[in-house]
């Protein structure tokens, strides 16, 4: 179990829920909301689990990749990404599922999401795969599997400040 693998298998996971999405245009809301509620528990139970364990210990060893100066960089980016999809997420919730505004919502969460991810696995996992231990990366991608697990019913979401955050784990 190694985190950097565990973070990418949830983006894949993230990705292809909103494909799913994607080929349900046609369907009604009472299916729509089984799954955009596990793609809603996925996104929000991923952003915690990474603000948890993976980015200050990112913090800890980073040195800065993808065109970022250092790992405190990559972080506040990552924290104000999370920000911008918890929002996104709350977007999708004020519309009545399967509405043309809903769905407008939930396009504008997959860009968000993307973005997110894309600039993530060019950062922030470049950076740990090369300065953390195997073992460390280990006993991480254990930690991370079973805090998903253990909040597999969803969390409370709520914004944090990524300067305040980032100060934090210095």
């Amino acid at each position: 179990m190694d985190i950097v693998e565990v973070i990418l298998n949830d983006h894949h996971e993230q990705r292809r829920r909103f494909a799913l999405l994607d080929e349900m245009h046609q369907c009604e809301p009472s299916d729509l909301e089984p799954v955009w509620k596990q793609l809603r528990i996925l996104l929000e139970v991923h952003a915690k689990a990474e603000e948890e364990l993976f980015y200050p210990a990112l913090m800890e060893l980073g040195t800065g990749a993808g065109g970022k100066d250092s790992a405190g960089d990559e972080t506040e980016d990552a924290i104000h990404d999370h920000n911008e999809i918890r929002d996104a997420i709350s977007d999708v919730s004020a519309h009545p599922t399967g509405s043309q505004q809903w769905w407008d919502a939930m396009a504008k969460l997959n860009e968000a999401n993307g973005d997110h991810m894309a600039e993530e696995e060019r950062e922030g996992l470049t950076d740990f795969r090369q300065h953390a231990s195997l073992e460390l990366r280990h006993r991480l991608g254990l930690s991370f599997s079973i805090f998903e697990s253990a909040h597999a019913g969803g969390i409370e979401s709520h914004d944090i400040d990524p300067d305040e955050y980032v100060h934090e784990h210095e």
